[in-house]
C-alpha cells in the first residue's frame, strides 16, 4: 500500500484494519531487535562493582519482570486503542492534559537518541581507530544519525519488513553469542560469584536502573503495537520479545565489567575492540542493529510532537528531531546516564500504572482518545502521588533535585532509600490511588439519586 511508504506509516488517527498487519512473531522480532542495545550493556555495567554478581543478577530479574510487564501491558492497550502512545494519554488525562507527558516524552526521546548516537559513534570510532588509524567520531555520529532518520521515515511496518527481517534477525544472534563467549572466556566464575560488592547501591536501586531502561520504551509501545493484529499478540510479542535480549544484555554488561576488570562503562566499546578480529566483527554486527534504537527514538518523538501539532508534516518533524539529536550527541557523557534513567523512570512508571488500572478496572476498556477528550482529576492525582512516592524512596543524583527530595523525606520520614524499590512504590501508590478514587467517582456518577 502506498501510504505505508509515507513517514510514520500513519498519523495519530486510529489505525485502520487493513494496516494492522503485524502478527505476534513480527512484534516479537521488532521488540527483540529494539532490546539489543549497547546502552543496555552499559546499564548492566552500572550495577557493578557496587553490587556483587548474585545481587546484580537478582536486581536484573526483579527489574526485568516489573519493566517488561509494564511494557507488555502498554503494548496490549496500544493494540486495542490503535493510536500512538501519547495520544493514548488523552483518555486518562484529557487532550490538553496529555501535553505534559508528551513534552516529557519528547525530551526523553531526544535524550535517548543522543545517548544512542553517542554509544554508536564511540564504538564505531574505536573500530575505525584500530582498523584504519583514525577515530573521526563526529563523522560516525553524522552517518548513523542520517541512517536513523531514514529508518524513522520508513515507519514501523517498513522497518520490520525491510530491516528487521532481512538484516537484524541474522546479525543480532551471531553478535550476541560471540560477545557472551568472549566475556566468559577465561573468567573464573566461581571467584566472581564470591566477590563481594563495593557498596553504594542496593538491590532495589539496581532493579530501578533495570526498570528505568525498560520503562523508557513504555511510552513508545503503542506507536508500534497499534499495527498489531491482536491484543494477545501485542502483549506476548512485546513482553517476551524485549525480555530476552533485555535480561541477556544486562547480565552481559555485569559479566563484562567483572571479568574484564572495567571500571568505566564508557570503556566497553574499546575493550571489545581489543578482543581481536572476531570480537570486532561481533561489535560491528551490533552497531548495524544499534541504529534501530535511534530510529525508535526519532520516530516516537515525531509521533509525540504530532499529538500536540497534528497539522505539521511528519517528515519535517522527524528531520528537526534527527538533526537536533545528532548535533547534541557530542555534548553529553556517560556520567549523566544513570541520573537520566532514574528521572525519566520517575515520570513514566506511575503514569502507566495509572493508565493500566484505569483501562482495565476503572474505565473498563472504554477510552476516549478523541480531540474532545476531557481532563479527569483522579488519574492526575494518582499520577502525582506515584511520582512523589518514587522521589521520596529514591530521588536519583541530579544536583538540587535530589537534595530537595532528600530534605523532604527527612522531614516526613516516608521511606528510607533502599528499603523498597522506588518503581514498586510508585506503581503501588499510583495504582491504588487510581483504583480507589476512580472507582468512587464512577460509582457516584452511576449511583441513583
Amino acid at each position: 500500500m502506498e501510504h505505508e511508504r509515507l513517514p510514520g506509516s500513519w498519523g495519530i488517527e486510529p489505525v485502520p484494519e487493513r494496516m494492522r498487519v503485524l502478527g505476534g512473531l513480527d512484534t516479537g522480532l521488532l521488540w527483540g531487535n529494539l532490546g539489543v542495545s549497547l546502552l543496555v550493556i552499559v546499564a548492566g555495567a552500572a550495577l557493578v562493582p557496587a553490587l556483587s554478581l548474585p545481587d546484580a543478577l537478582l536486581a536484573i530479574v526483579i527489574g526485568c519482570v516489573i519493566g517488561n510487564l509494564a511494557l507488555a501491558t502498554a503494548g496490549a492497550i496500544g493494540a486495542d486503542a490503535r493510536v500512538p502512545g501519547m495520544v493514548l494519554m488523552r483518555a486518562p488525562l484529557g487532550r490538553q492534559g496529555s501535553y505534559l507527558p508528551t513534552v516529557v516524552n519528547v525530551l526523553q526521546g531526544i535524550g535517548w537518541s543522543v545517548f544512542e548516537l553517542l554509544i554508536i559513534a564511540t564504538a564505531a570510532a574505536a573500530l575505525s581507530d584500530d582498523l584504519f588509524g583514525f577515530r573521526a567520531q563526529w563523522l560516525w555520529t553524522l552517518a548513523f544519525g542520517a541512517f536513523a532518520l531514514v529508518l524513522a521515515l520508513l515507519g514501523p511496518i517498513g522497518f520490520v519488513r525491510r530491516f528487521v527481517r532481512k538484516v537484524a534477525v541474522w546479525a543480532v544472534p551471531l553478535g550476541l553469542v560471540y560477545l557472551t563467549w568472549w566475556a566468559l572466556d577465561g573468567a573464573d566464575l566461581g571467584a566472581l560469584w564470591d566477590q563481594p560488592g563495593a557498596g553504594g547501591l542496593s538491590v532495589w536501586q539496581g532493579a530501578d536502573i533495570v526498570v528505568a531502561i525498560t520503562v523508557s520504551f513504555v511510552p513508545y509501545a503503542a506507536d508500534y503495537t497499534r499495527f498489531s493484529r491482536t491484543r494477545r499478540g501485542a502483549f506476548l510479542g512485546t513482553g517476551i520479545g524485549y525480555l530476552i535480549p533485555d535480561a541477556w544484555l544486562l547480565a552481559l554488561g555485569v559479566v563484562l565489567v567483572l571479568s574484564r576488570d572495567l571500571s568505566d562503562p564508557a570503556a566497553l566499546p574499546a575493550a571489545v575492540v581489543a578482543g581481536g578480529a572476531a570480537a570486532m566483527l561481533a561489535l560491528l554486527a551490533l552497531l548495524v542493529t544499534e541504529t534501530d534504537e535511534a530510529f525508535a527514538n526519532v520516530y516516537s518523538t515525531t509521533m509525540s510532537v504530532h499529538n500536540i501539532v497534528p497539522q505539521l508534516d511528519r517528515r519535517i518533524i522527524a528531520l528537526i528531531i534527527g538533526v537536533t539529536a545528532t548535533l547534541l550527541a557530542g555534548l553529553l557523557d556517560f556520567g549523566q546516564y544513570q541520573s537520566f534513567l532514574f528521572l525519566i523512570g520517575s515520570v513514566f512508571v506511575p503514569l502507566y500504572a495509572v493508565a493500566a488500572v484505569d483501562f482495565f478496572f476503572v474505565s473498563r476498556q472504554r477510552w476516549d482518545v478523541s480531540d474532545s477528550s476531557r481532563l479527569r482529576i483522579a488519574p492526575v492525582v494518582a499520577w502525582a502521588c506515584g511520582f512523589i512516592a518514587y522521589q521520596l524512596v529514591y530521588p536519583g543524583t541530579v544536583p538540587g533535585w535530589a537534595d530537595f527530595w532528600t530534605w523532604l523525606d527527612g522531614r516526613i520520614g516516608f521511606l528510607t532509600p533502599g528499603w523498597l524499590g522506588s518503581s514498586v512504590a510508585a506503581i503501588a501508590v499510583s495504582g491504588l490511588v487510581m483504583l480507589v478514587s476512580g472507582s468512587l467517582l464512577r460509582y457516584r456518577r452511576v449511583a441513583p439519586t
